[in-house]
């Protein structure tokens, strides 16, 4: 571990923008991290990522990495991979549990196989299977996203199997992996995990009744219960269970475990590596519910920065 007083002599580099399609929002979270570094009194510039990285870091003398991607080439473990190569430090996961969490296939199956409680699902990569899926099914709704993209890119809650077709077409133009997952009829609750530690849980009211990209970066448009309104057991339940999920998927820094909720059951959906950072985003609130400022919150995550990881 690297210790503040050497980090505030260190110049750090705060990775955002990208080429994913989540570009908008990183540029966003990346320009809010980016001013409360500065704020804090640390030597920090912003890094618009392209394909040419290693020369902008290069170029710009970079030291430590305050990775604020989201999405792929980013959040998947191959930036991540470069500044290893690179010997530049970090925050957040590491190259396996990036490219484990951004795949949500793979976030399951580790979920079933540690016991951890998730909606059942099937996996399509073929045409074949897909016609054999839409022969075979008679249970709605469902909900099919593609595997590797955020911010609910690509994701549709299907009623029909003409809907069913429509959501694997669109889902499979972005990722060569579609997720069909049951729809869990419930509540949709978040548990940030900061360094180990689970924050207050946010339960998520979308006016529009799904909480799609619109829903989540327009003002107004989602009410946030913090506290979320649980049984007690139940809320200590959720909270142990998002921290043993990013344990399970080796997480580091902060994280986001979504939820769903029926009656006292609740379900993993997805483990999100680096949150999002901007004035709609679930990891802040959280943190300012638990007595963190925005500042605060940068720097837990900036203090756990390393390359062993």
């Amino acid at each position: 571990m690297i210790e503040k007083a050497q980090m505030k002599k260190m110049k750090i580099g705060v990775l955002y923008g990208g080429i994913s399609a989540e570009r908008e929002i990183s540029l966003k979270t990346g320009v809010a991290v980016l001013k409360a570094l500065k704020s804090l009194g640390y030597s920090a510039i912003g890094i618009d990522v392209s394909i040419d990285l290693p020369a902008q870091l290069k170029e710009a003398g970079i030291e430590l990495a305050f990775v604020a991607l989201h999405g792929r080439f980013g959040e998947d473990g191959r930036v991540q991979g470069l500044l290893e190569m690179l010997q530049i430090p970090y925050t957040g996961s590491g190259v396996l549990s990036s490219s484990l969490s951004i795949d949500k296939v793979a976030t399951k199956q580790m979920l079933l196989y540690h016991e951890l409680p998730t909606p059942g699902f099937e996996v399509l990569k073929t045409q074949g299977q897909a016609d054999k899926l839409l022969k075979n099914c008679r249970h709605f709704p469902l909900v099919v996203k593609p595997a590797r993209e955020g911010s609910t890119i690509g994701i549709s809650i299907v009623q029909s199997l003409e809907a069913l077709r429509h959501g694997i077409d669109m889902a499979a133009a972005l990722d060569g992996t579609v997720l069909i997952e049951e729809f869990i009829d419930g509540s949709e609750l978040t548990v940030s995990v900061l360094n180990g530690e689970a924050l207050p849980i946010i339960q998520i009211v979308p006016k529009s009744g799904f909480y799609d990209f619109h829903a989540k970066y327009t003002l107004g448009q989602t009410e946030y219960l913090l506290p979320a309104p649980l049984d007690a057991a139940v809320y200590s339940q959720m909270q142990q269970a998002a921290v043993a999920a990013c344990e399970v998927l080796g997480c580091r820094g902060a994280a986001r475990v979504d939820f769903m909720l029926r009656e006292k059951e609740f379900y993993c959906l997805e483990v999100n590596t680096i949150p999002g950072m901007t004035e709609t985003s679930l990891l802040p609130m959280a943190a300012k519910a638990a007595g963190l400022s925005f500042g605060n919150l940068v720097e837990n995550i900036l203090l756990d920065a390393d390359i062993d990881k």
